[in-house]
């Protein structure tokens, strides 16, 4: 059975979460968490993210496959936008698409947005995975002196 579900950041044992993030080859996709990620990290992140729900009414969720933990992300605020953010365990990065299109029923159905923005750093030369969600480059933008391109998908017109 291939059961997406998503729940709660709150609701995954603080372990998991730290080891996605101190993850390799999740941590050359973040150019924000270059120190590592500390359960102090961990505890402001949940706060963090809490604070985004408490404030905005959405914020990411934990993704479960099958009932295990594959990675969080979902819409965030970010520059009054909601964006999109995506971190997978690279044992779950073949269920990108997937997710995504969860998520993205969720924003134009559900929340009735009409854009959502995805940032992804220069870094990650390869942007064929956003292309293929259907993003189209945006705009570059600055984020605690880290560069990001701004790349955006419009709801489509029904």
């Amino acid at each position: 059975m291939n059961a997406i579900k998503f729940v709660h950041l709150s609701e995954i044992k603080k372990e998991k979460i730290i080891s996605l993030m101190n993850n390799e080859r999740v941590g050359k996709q973040l150019p924000l968490l270059s120190n590592g990620f500390t359960v102090e990290n961990y505890h402001a992140f949940l706060k963090a993210k809490k604070q985004l729900w408490d404030n905005h009414g959405y914020g990411p969720w934990a993704f479960l496959i099958n009932g295990e933990f594959a990675g969080w992300g979902g819409l965030q605020p970010e520059h009054g936008e909601a964006d999109f953010a995506l971190v997978l365990h690279p044992n779950f990065w073949g269920w990108g698409q997937k997710i995504f299109n969860k998520i993205k029923d969720h924003a134009f159905n559900q929340m009735h947005v009409h854009s959502i923005t995805a940032l992804l750093p220069p870094s990650r030369l390869n942007s064929k995975a956003i292309a293929r969600f259907g993003f189209i480059f945006d705009d570059e933008l600055t984020i605690n002196n880290f560069k990001f391109k701004r790349f955006r998908l419009i709801k489509p017109q029904t």
